[in-house]
């Protein structure tokens, strides 16, 4: 019998990429609908400044849409683009509760808004991961190491006793250098196979 030895304690996810999805045909429909070129309404969302002004909190979320529609000269694509529905892999879900029920902390961390607890909970995700970090209500965005230590300290972790796992590479930067065991996230198959072979007890394939 296969023994585990993992120092292991937690496993924080990343939200979007990895916990919710969207549809990109979704976003360009918008775009077709209002006259605007593909990509148009992201490119302006996701700039810098724009993008760590709303995700470090100095920035409402409907300030950032109001921002986003008159960049892009359409506010209600704005609108529409804030609006638009998202999904949570069933897959990753079960995931959790198995990490839950082996006795790890489950915990997600991501460069939100200020409206993310409403969104958790729209997504029936209350309840279904030990803590929630928002980068708004931090002040500090992902890879920043002060937003990971934010974390460990509220987990009453070392860095060594957590795995995270991001779909964005830049992003596992932060918690390299404070020694947690990282993963790029593409797909659930494959980061089973990672947390197994990290030492944690999970069903693979």
């Amino acid at each position: 019998m296969r023994k585990y030895r993992s120092m292991i304690r937690a496993v924080l996810f990343d939200l979007d990429g990895v916990v919710r999805h969207f549809d990109p045909e979704y976003v360009a429909g918008i775009e077709r609908r209002h006259g605007l070129a593909e990509g148009a309404l992201e490119t302006f969302a996701f700039a810098q400044p724009l993008l760590s002004e709303v995700t470090t909190g100095r920035l409402s979320r409907a300030e950032w849409i109001s921002h986003i529609g008159a960049g892009v000269g359409r506010a209600e694509a704005a609108v529409e683009w804030g609006n638009q529905p998202s999904h949570v892999d069933p897959r990753v879900l079960e995931l959790v509760d198995e990490l839950r029920n082996l006795g790890f902390t489950t915990a997600i961390l991501t460069n939100g808004t200020d409206t993310i607890p409403e969104e958790v909970r729209a997504l029936g995700l209350s309840g279904r991961f030990d803590r929630i970090f928002n980068s708004a209500e931090i002040g500090y965005i992902k890879p920043d190491t002060r937003a990971f230590e934010h974390v460990l300290h509220a987990l009453g972790l070392d860095g060594s006793e957590v795995f995270f796992t991001d779909d964005s590479v830049s992003k596992l930067v932060g918690a390299d250098a404070l020694h947690m065991r990282t993963h790029e996230f593409l797909g659930v198959n494959v980061l089973r196979s990672a947390l197994n072979n990290a030492g944690i007890p999970i069903s693979v394939g």
